[in-house]
């Protein structure tokens, strides 16, 4: 695979991180809304729920990709892509951080 090809693939999967990060804060900034002010134990349940599914869909989307090409052995790619996958997400933490700040 090229390597502009792994890029753009790294891109993507950071955008979908992305994407479902902003639609959970999204949901928890209006839970109260949703749900009405109720703390009492399924608030725990959901919230460890919503945990757990998000390590699920965000390693699927950073480590999937990579653990196929690693499987099929494809060492070498599965390695960058895993390295482009974490750099395309340290620029867009900047940039939130940036947009952030800007926004103040």
């Amino acid at each position: 695979m090229k390597n502009s090809k792994l890029v753009l693939f790294s891109v993507l999967h950071s955008l979908g991180v992305l994407v479902y990060v902003t639609l959970v804060a999204l949901f928890m900034n209006n839970a109260e809304k949703i749900f009405g002010k109720k703390d009492n134990f399924m608030t725990g349940i959901i919230v460890l729920l919503i945990f757990i599914l998000s390590a699920l869909i965000t390693s699927s989307l950073v480590l999937g990709r990579p653990i196929l090409l690693y499987l099929d052995g494809k060492k070498a790619e599965a390695v960058k892509l895993l390295i482009y996958t974490i750099i395309s997400l340290a620029v867009i933490l900047v940039l939130v951080i940036l947009a952030y700040l800007g926004l103040k």
